[in-house]
């Protein structure tokens, strides 16, 4: 019954919620500053008989919608944020990059927009069976580089939900069991002296020399850290473009990401010894801004097996002819390594296959077995501090050719057809029928709680994002 009462609602609801996957994907912005995008959701929210808190945890851009009184109480998260480089032309098997050159190269108007359409329908059926309990959307902002839910965890934004879902956009269709990368995001300033390259060198200090210096030094402790660990950095200040001046200002931004905060913060410490070696050798000062963080995610089982059950009675429809062509002409334009890689892809996202499903197809048909696993994604997300405080389960839902690397102009091409609507919405009907067996079944959510529960008694959280840190757009 539940299955049914899902998929017709989200059947009969088809066109709304692709209209909103739409308005987000052609209102492309990037982390914290996705005004229309945010309020554009929240409203939806509002229509549709939520009640909607803005500004959530003093974020500009965070939103809570609510329906419902009292306990269980069950979330879905929600993202909307787009990526800086990626705009592209949707439904084009050809590079065509739009003038704003920002796009939904991760899907997140399908997520944001999946997830909306899973709480609408777990509120109408509280609402049609005079149910008790509270479905909540959060509206999560600034998860490219941002950690928007981290800063929403840090603040009690989540504070007294049961059990939280979510999902991703991917070539596959699985549980997400693995955990992921704990990171640091942090800024190295440099500040030295100006002078005349030529005339008087001697007199100036070098602000890209301190920033050169130190990513010598930091590519020599890529050595000494432990090998799933990742450090990746960006020169966002160069210090100018004439080569006659001794550059006075320069900075870097670093990612450093390890399977645990703790080994995220060794490593930090190491990297912050090195800056200020560097500044020592060039006689420059340091500044270091701590920009963001998120933790490790860690899997709930209990709750996993219950959204798997939910996406096999969700189940998945053939792909027609011109979906096959388009991904076809998609899968052409992949490089060698990409089109080698399509499991490793697949892969990431919980997938434990060998692949020969797939054999001589461009899109996947079928859902993966779910099987848990120890491994660690080689990858980040903000959903894992939510998951320190929260039970959490995340799926993924085929929206894009196999093969297809997130964060490319394939990705944000593929944004909204027809086969993208298709795999956001089975989400969206997986993760439904997910919470209302969550609502209906105190079984089913005691031996959610239960797992979470001896795993918190064990591993107390510590948001590690410091308290006077604030949340922060691109710079």
């Amino acid at each position: 019954m539940t299955n049914n009462f899902a998929k017709t609602f989200l059947a009969e609801n088809k066109e709304t919620f692709e209209k909103i996957s739409e308005y987000v994907f052609y209102h492309p912005e990037t982390r914290f500053e996705e005004y229309s995008s945010a309020e554009f959701l929240a409203s939806e929210c509002e229509k549709a008989g939520f009640q909607v808190e803005r500004k959530a945890g003093g974020i500009e851009t965070a939103f809570v919608a609510s329906y419902g009184k009292g306990s269980p109480v069950i979330g879905f998260l929600g993202e909307f944020d787009a990526l800086s480089g990626l705009g592209q032309v949707p439904n084009k098997t050809s590079f065509e990059p739009t003038e704003l050159n920002v796009g939904h190269g991760c899907g997140h108007n399908l997520l944001g927009t999946g997830a909306f359409a899973a709480a609408y329908a777990a509120k109408k059926y509280l609402e049609e069976n005079n149910l008790p309990g509270t479905v909540k959307f959060f509206g999560c902002p600034g998860e490219e580089g941002g950690s928007g839910k981290t800063f929403m965890v840090r603040e009690g934004v989540f504070n007294g939900v049961d059990a939280a879902l979510t999902w991703h956009p991917s070539p596959g269709n699985s549980i997400m069991s693995l955990s992921s990368l704990a990171n640091y995001q942090v800024y190295f300033r440099f500040k030295g002296l100006s002078s005349h390259a030529a005339n008087s060198p001697h007199l100036g200090r070098s602000a890209l020399d301190a920033v050169e210096l130190m990513n010598v030094g930091v590519n020599f402790l890529r050595e000494h850290i432990v090998p799933e660990a990742r450090i990746h950095y960006a020169i966002t200040n160069t210090g100018g473009i004439s080569p006659n001046v001794v550059q006075a200002d320069a900075e870097v931004l670093y990612l450093i990401r390890a399977p645990k905060v703790q080994q995220v913060d060794e490593i930090y410490k190491r990297v912050c010894k090195i800056a200020e070696g560097a500044a020592l050798m060039t006689e420059t000062e340091l500044a270091i801004e701590f920009d963001k963080a998120c933790s490790n995610y860690i899997p709930n089982r209990s709750l996993e097996k219950i959204l798997y059950k939910s996406l096999q009675e969700a189940g998945i429809e053939k792909p027609d002819k011109d979906e096959i062509s388009f991904a076809e002409k998609l899968w052409s334009t992949l490089s060698d390594g990409e089109k080698e890689s399509y499991l490793d892809i697949l892969r990431g996202f919980g997938y434990m296959g060998d692949g020969s499903e797939f054999e001589g197809k461009y899109l996947s048909e079928t859902i993966s077995p779910y099987e848990p696993s120890n491994e660690v994604l080689a990858g980040s997300t903000d959903v894992s501090d939510v998951s320190w405080v929260v039970p959490a389960a995340q799926l993924t839902a085929s929206t894009s050719t196999l093969g297809t690397p997130l964060h490319t102009w394939q990705m944000t091409a593929q944004g909204i057809s027809s086969y993208a609507h298709k795999g956001m919405l089975r989400a969206a009907e997986a993760m439904a029928i997910t919470a209302v067996k969550l609502l209906t079944d105190k079984g089913e959510l005691e031996a959610v709680k239960q797992e979470f529960n001896e795993f918190k008694k064990a591993n107390p959280y510590t948001c590690p994002i410091p308290k006077g840190v604030k949340p922060s757009a691109l710079k």
